[in-house]
């Protein structure tokens, strides 16, 4: 099954499965951000819509039914997921709509729930930027295989630290950033690179790197 396959079926399945409003909202809710967002971005970082939940309902402080446009529940995370465009959520907030969506993610929190907010315009013009974030936001609280795919805590987050850097590393940033020394700095630098995680950036032979860019690859390991 394809991507637009599955996604078609996830859809469908939950629709069978609710009735009355909980169906409604799915119905009027789930609209062209939250497609493109199953489309664009869960579905290349998962390849699979399992846990996921769309509109989901949750009663907030007030007794008030309130619907996130995504829940992923698994054994060890509960991820809330809203997609929100400029216009609704800035634009044409006022201040009591403002503090209710403060409000309701602080709840949200109380509840155990990870909130993530992402921009309409990033999922649809940036999806490789959500992609790559929201990877980085789960490996935090997901189980890894083995030793961490084959990387140690440095290496893990001298990666970690590229993301966080625009793809882009220079053995200062880590020493300053992680509190290693130069030599070991260097080391595990040159370690990410056989491992093909990490490619030194435009050094003449015999001269010293003073910066490597990320491969693709690399996120996968976070």
């Amino acid at each position: 099954m394809n991507g637009e396959e599955a996604y078609r079926a996830f859809i469908r399945d939950h629709l069978e499965k609710r009735s009355g409003e909980r169906r409604g909202r799915l119905e009027r809710g789930h609209r062209e951000a939250e497609a493109l967002f199953c489309r664009n971005v869960w579905w290349p970082l998962q390849g699979s819509f399992d846990g996921l939940h769309p509109e989901y309902e949750v009663t907030d402080w007030r007794g008030m039914s309130y619907f996130c446009d995504f829940v992923w529940l698994t054994p060890f995370l509960k991820l809330a997921i809203e997609i929100k465009g400029f216009g609704p959520h800035v634009r044409d907030m006022d201040r009591q709509k403002y503090c209710n969506e403060l409000n309701r993610e602080t709840f949200l929190t109380a509840l155990g729930f990870q909130v993530i907010s992402m921009a309409y315009d990033d999922v649809r013009q940036h999806p490789e930027q959500c992609v790559t974030l929201l990877r980085m936001v789960l490996s935090r609280f997901l189980p890894k295989e083995g030793n961490g795919g084959g990387l140690t805590v440095r290496e893990r987050e001298i990666v970690r630290l590229a993301c966080s850097l625009g793809g882009r590393v220079r053995p200062a940033d880590a020493k300053a950033q992680l509190g290693l020394n130069h030599r070991t700095v260097v080391r595990t630098l040159k370690l990410l690179c056989q491992k093909g995680l990490l490619m030194p950036e435009g050094a003449p032979e015999g001269k010293r790197v003073v910066c490597y860019q990320l491969q693709p690859r690399a996120v996968s390991y976070l």
